[in-house]
């Protein structure tokens, strides 16, 4: 007879191993606009089947799958309901993860089944399917681009009230976002810090949408959005320069180089800021956060490889601002498992 501990760790082995299709279930119902299509109130799969152009028995089963994860209720009436959870799945939901089921219904979930290949190579899974690396591809396939960027925005969204209430961006009066993406955090800065100005630093294509965020949030007096290479330079002078969820898309080498541009544009008395999971950093249990930087870690080896972007410890991003001739000055750990790193130019 199995032992009972036994028994319960190989069937909990088993929901891990079955785990990849939770994900497919929740992408494909993000792909049908089954969300939508119940943000009104309960229907039944038949009545839903035409709306979303699926069959409709197969419908029924991929949301009666869906209940027991908490993503949708059945009704007594055999008509369905979205919850709490699967409201997250809204485009419209502050945070949509939305975005990012789209991202995993795409490239980045056919890199999660070369995965093997980065492991046994090192190399990255992305750029074998692709035949190019990541940012590369995004630049090439501005729609993608779109959707990687509105993921991006979601997960800050969650992040920006713990940042506003651990920093205080009073004292810079020019700002400048480095690889700020659309101007979403550069926005959201700046609404809320009055009595400073700001640019935002990106790759053509993505300073296009960041000019359109920029003259919806009536910011044209106050920022600016700047074609740039970080690799080559920023705009010298400005009190502070901010790298959110930059350098975890690099390997040391390069992250290190990032960090020599924005010194070499610091005045004496400016600061770096680096945004950024750390992996030692101690988070609450909600939602399972604890796991988070290990599966994002994982994440980054599927699209980087073993020698490109990674999660990193406090010690890690300590090691590479010093490489970079920076002292870190402060580092702050949000409630999320975010860090909020401040540097300045190391003086000789």
């Amino acid at each position: 007879m199995l032992h009972p501990q036994l028994r319960d760790d190989a069937a909990r082995m088993r929901m891990l191993l079955y785990g990849q299709l939770v994900s497919k279930a929740l992408c494909t119902a993000v792909e049908l606009g089954l969300p939508e299509a119940l943000a009104g109130g309960p229907r039944s799969a038949e009545d839903l089947a035409g709306d979303v152009e699926a069959h409709p028995l197969a419908l029924r089963r991929l949301l009666r799958a869906l209940v027991p994860f908490d993503v949708f209720t059945e009704e007594p009436d055999g008509t369905f309901a979205l919850t709490r959870l699967g409201a997250t799945l809204l485009p419209d939901t502050p945070g949509t993860a939305r975005p990012s089921a789209l991202l995993l219904a795409g490239e980045v979930g056919r890199t999660w089944e070369q995965f093997g290949y980065s492991v046994r190579t090192g190399d990255s899974a992305f750029t074998l399917l692709h035949g190019c690396a990541l940012f590369e591809h995004l630049e090439r396939r501005p729609e993608r681009r779109e959707v990687f960027d509105r993921s991006q925005e979601a997960g800050l969204r969650l992040e920006l009230d713990e940042i506003f209430d651990a920093v205080s961006f009073d004292r810079y009066p020019t700002i400048v976002d480095v690889g700020g993406g659309n101007g979403h955090l550069m926005c959201e800065l700046l609404h809320r810090t009055p009595g400073s100005t700001g640019s935002v630093i990106d790759l053509p294509g993505t300073v296009q949408l960041a000019e359109k965020r920029i003259v919806e949030g009536g910011l044209t007096d106050r920022c600016i959005a700047v074609v740039g290479d970080f690799f080559d330079s920023v705009t010298p002078g400005a009190d502070l320069y901010i790298l959110s969820h930059i350098l975890h898309d690099w390997g040391d080498d390069s992250a290190v180089s990032i960090l020599r541009t924005c010194a070499a544009a610091m005045p004496e008395h400016g600061r770096l800021m680096v945004i950024d999971l750390l992996t030692d950093a101690a988070a609450d249990d909600r939602g399972g956060r604890h796991r988070l930087p290990a599966l994002m870690d994982l994440y980054m080896l599927s699209l980087f490889g073993a020698a490109g972007g990674q999660e990193r410890t406090g010690a890690e991003f300590t090691a590479l601002l010093t490489a970079a001739g920076l002292e870190p000055e402060e580092t702050r750990v949000l409630p999320s498992g975010m860090g909020v790193i401040t540097a300045r130019r190391r003086t000789t």
